[in-house]
């Protein structure tokens, strides 16, 4: 692949992946994740 196929290809990744994020944001979905890593970090200190 040349680089005039690499550059658009890479824009197009770059939007698809912002409109996935914004996706799961306005679900709700964030605050999720956020429980789910807290409860993973107190289990591996072992406060939890």
């Amino acid at each position: 692949m040349g680089n005039n196929i690499k550059t658009p290809l890479r824009i197009v990744c770059l939007f698809t992946a912002c409109a996935f994020i914004v996706h799961g944001i306005s679900r709700g979905e964030a605050l999720v994740v956020l429980n789910k890593a807290v409860n993973i970090c107190l289990e591996c200190i072992g406060l939890g």
